[in-house]
């Protein structure tokens, strides 16, 4: 284990947004003097097929291999997207910091900046998360939602490839077309000007990524898909989309959206990470998410969206508990005291229990329990 004036080492799952994530926990905490060396663990969750991966929410494959080298010692710490990790913690391990958190509201992606108003009728739109679909149709029944697994990059890739693709069969089509009339005076005039570069330029000046979703034969055709903001900027792709806010007060984000925890075993190490790294309002808002999502009880299979907001003495919360098709619901506005933030995040959760949350809950567990592995969509996972 690490001992003062050494390296941490860091632990980390080796997707690109992951990498990019641990990097700047790394980079905070290398200001403030402490070294820093980021491992790469490969997961439960990154080995499974992706049929199956609605089953890991359920139990934190993502999140429990790094946390079990940092438990049997091998590692000093690990990094996590806070809403990928389960209320329930191992024995010994801690959350030793919370980082200030990024934006924490969902957007709504298309290739051409079209906001969920603009969508035409029957839109497709593509998300693994039972929250977001169940908010998706409460607000626009008419779309088709449909699911879409992957890392952020690769949703991406799903999401541009048809627009990539057509535009590649067009700017092909012309240039044969004006290779067919060449010496024809009547057209020369017209066909030189509809595009400005030839095929092969226009695909030398495509980015790697570009060109990689290019090549994609996706499934389903997505007008539209919805991601984490944080995790769109984080993984340095927003200038392929165009992206359009979703309002937290309607489209309330999961617990702990936009935030990372850094685990350590309960001791010295974890409190020195925290003096370091952690932000106070960062570390009330999710507490207070997290609470009411144990409470609940609703883990991963349950529509379920928390959002708290600490201004001043009091915490601005949002809950929102949806049927999977987003007909019912049980929702709450409410500002907590910050000073009994926990007692008053259960009091909340019991509120909204007593109005028929349970009973959302439960009908949400008993459809994921029914639900072929095919139509699942429960985890949201990675999608920061």
């Amino acid at each position: 284990m690490t001992t003062r004036g050494e390296t941490l080492q860091l632990a980390t799952r080796g997707s690109d947004l992951a990498l990019r994530q641990a990097a700047t926990v790394r980079d905070s905490l290398s200001s403030r003097r402490l070294a820093v060396e980021l491992v790469e663990v490969e997961t439960t969750g990154d080995q499974i097929r992706d049929e199956l991966i609605h089953r890991l929410g359920k139990t934190g494959a993502f999140v429990r291999s790094l946390d079990e080298k940092v438990l049997d010692g091998e590692l000093d710490a690990a990094v996590h997207s806070m809403k990928d990790m389960p209320t329930e913690r191992p024995e010994r391990l801690v959350v030793a910091a919370v980082p200030e958190r990024a934006a924490a509201e969902d957007v709504l992606v298309t290739p051409d900046g079209r906001s969920l108003e603009e969508l035409p009728e029957g839109a497709t739109v593509g998300t693994s998360s039972l929250r977001r679909k169940a908010q998706l149709l409460a607000e626009r029944d008419d779309l088709t939602v449909e699911p879409l697994r992957g890392n952020v990059d690769t949703r991406l890739a799903k999401l541009l490839a048809p627009s990539l693709q057509q535009e590649h069969q067009e700017r092909h089509e012309a240039e044969q077309e004006r290779k067919g009339n060449a010496g024809d005076p009547d057209t020369d005039d017209e066909e030189e000007h509809l595009y400005d570069r030839t095929v092969e330029e226009w695909f030398d000046d495509l980015t790697e990524f570009e060109r990689r979703a290019m090549e994609r034969d996706p499934d389903v055709e997505y007008d539209a898909i919805v991601l984490a903001k944080a995790g769109l900027h984080r993984a340095g792709l927003t200038r392929y989309v165009g992206m359009s806010d979703l309002d937290p007060d309607q489209f309330v984000p999961a617990p702990g959206q936009g935030a990372l925890a850094v685990t350590a075993v309960d001791g010295d190490l974890a409190l020195d990470i925290k003096d370091r790294l952690d932000d106070p309002q960062t570390r009330i808002e999710t507490t207070v998410e997290r609470t009411i999502l144990e409470e609940l009880g609703g883990g991963c299979v349950a529509p379920i969206g928390v959002h708290a907001q600490l201004e001043g003495g009091v915490i601005h919360t949002r809950v929102r508990v949806l049927s999977q098709d987003g007909t019912e619901e049980v929702s709450v506005g409410r500002d907590v005291p910050a000073e009994y933030h926990i007692d008053a995040a259960q009091d909340l959760a019991a509120e909204l229990a007593e109005q028929g949350a349970d009973d959302l809950i439960a009908e949400a567990k008993r459809d994921s329990t029914e639900a072929d592995e095919d139509a699942s969509t429960a985890r949201e996972e990675d999608e920061e």
